[in-house]
């Protein structure tokens, strides 16, 4: 008998082809994610499971899924899942890692481009009909932006991400600064040209900041108001890692009056936002809708990711990409 799987999120079809003859799917087929009682209904019928972000596997699930063993999530972060409370119920969780840094990075550029360059305001200023109206096709001071060759980007969050952005933005001309809780070693902050700052230090001389670090409790909030006025007047935000580490209504304070110069976010605290939010108003602010692994390089490979870590648990394997490593002392490997 094929064990049950429960698929919250239509995904890839290169994940559920090699999954179908292994597992008896269901798929939650609508856009947006199941109701919290729907959630909870099927985890409780099921052997397996794969999430995304958005689906919350807190301790009442995990006592309702009393055949839950594993839990396949369809992202990096895994800030959604209680991976405590899953360890001790004998949960595997596993992520997919690796596959999207790439695209990621490349998002964090775009958003850097084009706040800085004040791409979107450029193509509104087209669009809107602002240009023909202007009567002149150049002029000086027309849609000034930012150069980025010799100004500092600072990083925080200096694991695979954020060496990606080190390099992309190196190629610009720029100097990399990071913080990090944990330093790297000398030659790798030689091979990328970064140097080390404690995060108030990053803050108040980097001309572009970008977020790459991972949510905890540490880092909720962890840009403020109290940071966000450490920052340069003509500096600029960027964050494609969790919307909860900044402090939205902070942000929006110090883009009105001018603490900072603009931000770029793929990442909010309230996802999908609001149309009617007032980040959604501010013309010095680019907003992407939580696009950073949209491509379809990342998105198959994670897929194929998901597929392989059920797979190798289903043959009673240890998950390559398995989180709570723990969680093999609780119980071995496989759905017996």
């Amino acid at each position: 008998m094929k064990p049950k799987l429960f698929i919250t999120r239509e995904i890839p079809k290169v994940g559920i082809e090699r999954l179908k003859d292994k597992f008896e799917i269901e798929l939650w087929n609508e856009y947006w994610a199941p109701p919290r009682d729907v959630l909870l209904k099927k985890a409780s019928e099921v052997d397996a499971m794969v999430t995304l972000l958005t689906d919350k596997i807190d301790r009442e699930l995990l006592d309702r899924a009393k055949n839950l063993r594993i839990i396949a999530q369809y992202a990096v972060g895994f800030d959604n899942i209680d991976i405590r409370y899953a360890t001790e119920k004998g949960v595997y969780v596993t992520n997919t890692p690796e596959v999207l840094t790439h695209a990621t990075a490349d998002l964090a550029m775009a958003l850097l481009l084009a706040v800085t360059r004040r791409i979107v305001e450029a193509d509104s200023f087209v669009r809107n009909g602002e240009w023909e109206r202007s009567r002149t096709g150049w002029h000086p001071l027309m849609l000034l932006g930012m150069e980025l060759n010799g100004k500092i980007l600072g990083v925080i969050g200096m694991g695979r991400i954020g060496r990606e952005v080190a390099k992309r933005a190196r190629s610009f001309g720029m100097k990399i600064v990071y913080y990090d809780l944990r330093r790297l070693p000398q030659e790798e902050e030689d091979s990328l040209g970064a140097k080390f700052l404690d995060l108030e230090e990053l803050l108040s001389t980097s001309d572009v900041v970008t977020i790459h670090a991972n949510l905890t409790e540490e880092t909720r909030h962890l840009i403020n108001e109290q940071r966000l006025r450490l920052m340069k007047p003509t500096a600029y935000l960027i964050n494609v890692a969790r919307g909860a580490i900044v402090d939205t209504n902070a942000l929006v304070k110090a883009l009105k009056e001018g603490w900072i110069a603009g931000a770029g976010l793929d990442v909010f605290e309230e996802e999908p936002l609001p149309a009617s939010h007032e980040l959604t108003k501010l013309k010095n602010v680019v907003l992407a809708p939580h696009i950073g692994s949209a491509t379809i390089e990342a998105r198959n490979a994670m897929a194929e990711k998901v597929a392989l870590n059920l797979i190798e648990f289903l043959n009673g394997r240890v998950p390559p990409d398995l989180v709570n490593k723990d969680v093999v002392k609780v119980r071995q490997p496989g759905f017996k």
